[in-house]
């Protein structure tokens, strides 16, 4: 189970935090106290956890762990990341092409390695049908060309999948994970899909469900949820 913008220090942690359901949590916070932070939890325990991503700017902010369970002959990573919003300013959105630039290189290395599957908020809607308000968005950050050119092309060689939308590849009002706390956006399904499972080929062509959960709501996300039909 991945979770992202933990807004927690290690500090704040306690036992009831650490471990959930039998599955123990390994994370990556913030230095600013209050803001992101990601975590992985597992029932099993991996044989590396590797905090961070690029070393720099980034890792600061607590925006990427990455889980490993490796053995003889496989090498699999389970990665929770937290893509930066820009929509509070041009001085974040130009942080969140930074990010971008340094990301596709490490996640491609790591494509090359190991099977993998990325978990996580990438504040990026790919297509109109991933919100409901798509032409006024278009010059908004989430929806910007840019940001969705850069998802298309590490999605391009098939390598990587996203793979709710390998599932269901036409749904619209039933994709979205995220409602603004403005308005009545929940209330009218007003939302937008920034949240995904990118999976290695190897490990999305066994996806056997999606789902997005609405029962309650836990904050201006919901829970998107991946079965898949593959051990290691």
């Amino acid at each position: 189970m991945c979770v992202q913008e933990l807004k927690a220090q290690a500090d704040d942690m306690d036992d009831t935090l650490q471990a959930l359901s039998g599955m123990r949590g390994y994370f990556h916070f913030a230095q600013k106290k209050g803001y992101s932070g990601v975590g992985v939890y597992s029932r099993r325990e991996p044989s590396d956890v590797i905090v961070g991503f690029d070393g720099g700017e980034f890792d600061g902010e607590g925006r990427c762990v990455e889980t490993r369970f490796d053995r003889p002959g496989q090498a699999f990573s389970v990665i929770s990341a937290y893509f930066p919003s820009g929509s509070s300013g041009d001085e974040r959105q130009d942080a969140k092409y930074r990010f971008l630039d340094a990301f596709l290189p490490h996640i491609r290395r790591l494509m090359a390695e190991r099977t993998v599957v990325l978990c996580g908020d990438l504040n990026i809607a790919h297509q109109n049908q991933d919100l409901k308000n798509w032409r006024s968005n278009q010059k908004n950050s989430g929806f910007l060309p840019e940001e969705r050119a850069w998802l298309t092309g590490l999605l391009a060689d098939g390598a990587l999948v996203d793979v709710y939308r390998r599932l269901h590849p036409n749904t619209e009002a039933e994709c979205y994970t995220w409602w603004s706390n403005r308005g009545r956006a929940w209330d009218n399904n007003v939302g937008w899909r920034l949240d995904y499972h990118l999976a290695s080929k190897v490990l999305a062509e066994t996806a056997q469900a999606a789902a997005v959960y609405k029962d309650q709501r836990f904050s201006d996300h919901a829970p998107l949820t991946i079965q898949y039909n593959w051990a290691w």
